[in-house]
């Protein structure tokens, strides 16, 4: 018997992706990957319950030892005032996740947890309120082919497009306010037409959770007068050059001296 809560696989896919069962209706179960930013649907019989599944943040600590040895902090009788990030974010799980990475991470971060039809909405304030130098806003998508032709249609990348040109709406320069937006599958072209310094996904595939997070933590720690060695940042990501891209982008870092 499979309940809501419950991490599952799927045997359609080989069963190479975890889920959480976040809700039944009838006999369709809706599922949210542990790992990956992707929502689903199935029914039972393509279900696989997967027991003894344990999360750890080994692999999290892992990837900011990769990033902060990178970055070019001295410490020694220098200070650091890091780029201000804000999140929004439609699941909750990897937002708490995320602002658990920026923690551990010595930043300053802030995290709105907003469906993604609601992202646009009270965008302004958020900025007012925070005035962060990095904004991202994530969530879940997805696209589909249109039977019988090429044309796709996306989940929920309009919902992320509306909210970034409502970001840039308040704040136009790109140096000012660093923006990464969207999830699996998106529309990267129209998130970048749109004002996104970052986005996703070049090759419409899965990103990982933490994905824009590694981005953002990046640009935080990166000097104000330096510009981010981009293919490197995406090569810190769990998917890569295939899963996100941007546009060259200057860091968010003061440097100061003595401390």
């Amino acid at each position: 018997m499979i309940k809501v809560g419950d991490v599952v696989s799927r045997n359609k896919y080989n069963n190479d992706t975890l889920f959480k069962v976040v809700k039944i209706d009838k006999d369709i179960y809706y599922l949210c990957g542990l790992e990956i930013r992707l929502c689903a649907d199935s029914t039972l019989s393509d279900l696989k319950k997967e027991d003894n599944v344990i999360l750890n943040d080994t692999d999290d600590e892992r990837i900011l030892k990769i990033l902060n040895a990178n970055l070019d902090e001295h410490r020694d009788e220098y200070f650091y005032i890091y780029g201000r990030i804000l999140q929004l974010d439609s699941d909750n799980t990897y937002l708490q996740r995320c602002l658990k990475f920026y923690k551990n991470a010595g930043l300053k971060a802030y995290g709105v947890n907003e469906k993604e039809e609601n992202l646009y909405k009270n965008m302004t304030k958020y900025l007012e309120d925070i005035k962060p130098d990095i904004l991202i806003i994530t969530g879940h998508d997805a696209y589909y082919k249109m039977k019988g032709s090429d044309e796709k249609t996306y989940k929920n990348s309009n919902n992320f497009a509306k909210a970034i040109r409502e970001a840039r709406k308040y704040e136009k320069s790109y140096d000012k306010l660093k923006i990464i937006a969207g999830a699996c599958q998106s529309n990267y072209e129209e998130l970048i037409n749109a004002g996104a310094n970052f986005a996703s996904s070049p090759k419409r595939i899965n990103i990982h959770a933490l994905d824009p997070a590694i981005v953002a933590v990046s640009i935080s720690k990166t000097e104000n007068n330096k510009e981010l060695n981009i293919i490197d940042i995406l090569n810190k990501t769990k998917c890569g050059k295939e899963g996100i891209g941007g546009i060259k982008t200057y860091g968010s870092m003061y440097v100061g001296y003595p401390r």
